[in-house]
């Protein structure tokens, strides 16, 4: 049975599923393989995701965002306080219990958190039932290391209550090691992992112990005043200082203006991890103006560099906290949307001087197994296609007729369309001396594992008597 893996942040949520011995993060119906957190109430339905996150200029008050920040809480919780102080949405306690007032026109209707976790989770399932199909529900779901029990079982409801068999919650720190296989191909050995979560809402940072596979929390912290969020806040300042400086007038204080800026500072904020400069236009920004502004990335981390030095002092006060030096940590996992963020990244591995800092590394190029179709025409599949996180697992079963002694496994490498040249092989694998056999064909299994330096391990075993040939390609693509 196919396993699901879901994570709920603040601001986004993604599902990965688990299928025929590789995970992936799965795509939604928009092609995004990350949805935004946010559900929009209208008169007639309640809307999930990028629509919901796109339409909130005009309908803020109905819009719900950041649900994780309140479930599980209660009024008297200094951070559900805070939430509230801030939120859009209006919050109110009802029957003991805090609830969204949403007015859709004909009635006041007032909402669970829980409700909304459970719309979320349903589109995550939705989504996960697109690849795996209906009867997949086993879930394990990703929790923040500081949540409590009430937030863990409010978590938890809402998930069962969208139809997921919840198999387990797991910490986020140990969620992001498992996903980067450290640990688990050292039978041996101890090592210490500082693993960096910068989310859209808060910075999360945690010392972990990884000694024969267990893994072990050795110190951690949260700070929810850095998160991807401020970074596009800070943008947004920027780009409004920019309008007042060219039309001399101050959007600052205009609701609708600061979101659609705020929109526009974050799809920039996404393109400026990967390009050198992003352009922000907006029709009709203020009083009929529009504004068009071009931002480098430059610009940015001058405009970030605070937010980028909080987190280096976090990074440093949380070792300091725990007793070690940046020499005690053997290896750096980033994980979060705003770790993409290059100049931070930089910064991260110049704090720690550590060489083995973990980002998410993609194969370049396709790597296509040689087979043979049914006319006896030479036929290729994809089994690593460029752009997979690394480290990565396929297995591949190669047929081949009993009557021959020796089986060969052609890999070759492509810049895409499902094909290969012959001068693209860069590897084989031989099986010499099998017993043949008069009648049926042989089956191989070929196992192949791709690690995060690109090297590529491969192995083939004749299933029916065990033998087994094994290379190592040292950069495969």
């Amino acid at each position: 049975m196919a396993a699901i893996g879901v994570h709920l942040g603040c601001t986004s949520a993604c599902v990965a599923v688990y299928k025929d011995g590789r995970a992936d993060v799965v795509a939604n119906d928009a092609g995004d393989r990350v949805t935004p957190a946010v559900v929009a109430y209208t008169e007639n339905e309640e809307v999930v995701g990028l629509a919901a996150k796109q339409s909130r200029i005009r309908n803020i008050s109905n819009t719900v965002m950041k649900v994780k920040q309140i479930l599980g809480r209660s009024s008297d919780d200094p951070q559900a306080q805070k939430y509230i102080s801030e939120s859009k949405c209006l919050v109110i306690e009802k029957n003991g219990k805090l609830r969204y007032e949403i007015d859709t026109g004909e009635e006041m209707k007032f909402v669970n958190p829980e409700d909304v976790a459970r719309l979320i989770f349903s589109k995550m399932k939705e989504t996960a039932h697109s690849v795996l199909g209906p009867d997949a529900n086993d879930v394990v779901i990703t929790v923040p290391f500081d949540f409590g029990e009430k937030q863990k079982n409010a978590l938890g409801e809402a998930a069962r209550a969208a139809g997921f068999n919840v198999l387990r919650l797991i910490h986020e720190p140990s969620a992001a090691l498992l996903a980067y296989g450290i640990g688990q191909d050292s039978p041996t050995g101890k090592s210490n992992i500082l693993v960096f979560k910068l989310g859209g809402t808060s910075l999360s940072i945690s010392v972990m112990q990884v000694n024969s596979g267990i893994y072990r929390v050795l110190s951690t912290n949260t700070d929810n005043n850095i998160g991807g969020t401020h970074f596009t806040e800070t943008l947004a300042q920027y780009l409004a200082s920019e309008f007042q400086r060219s039309f001399k007038h101050d959007v600052r204080g205009n609701a609708r203006a600061m979101m659609k800026l705020m929109n526009s500072a974050d799809t920039a904020k996404h393109s400026l991890s990967t390009l050198g400069s992003a352009n922000c236009f907006l029709d009709s920004l203020y009083e009929g103006q529009d504004f068009d502004c071009n931002v480098s990335r430059a610009r940015f981390e001058l405009l970030c560099s605070p937010l980028f030095n909080k987190c280096i002092e976090a990074i440093r006060g949380l070792l300091e906290q725990s007793g070690f030096t940046a020499d005690d940590i053997n290896k750096v996992v980033l994980c979060g949307g705003s770790s993409r963020i290059p100049r931070l990244q930089q910064m991260i591995k110049e704090n720690l001087l550590v060489e083995d800092s973990l980002k998410i590394e993609c194969s370049a190029k396709d790597i296509l197994v040689k087979g043979v179709d049914e006319s006896g025409a030479n036929s290729f599949r994809v089994l690593f296609p460029s752009g997979t996180p690394l480290p990565a697992r396929r297995q591949h079963m190669l047929q081949a007729p009993g009557s021959i002694s020796s089986v060969c496994l052609e890999l070759y490498e492509s810049d895409g369309k499902n094909s290969a040249k012959e001068e693209n092989k860069f590897a084989q694998v031989v099986l010499q001396d099998l017993d043949k056999k008069e009648n049926g064909l042989r089956d191989i299994l070929a196992v192949l594992t791709m690690k995060r330096d690109g090297s590529l391990h491969v192995t083939c075993t004749d299933q029916e008597t065990g033998k087994c040939e094994a290379i190592t390609i040292e950069v495969a693509s």
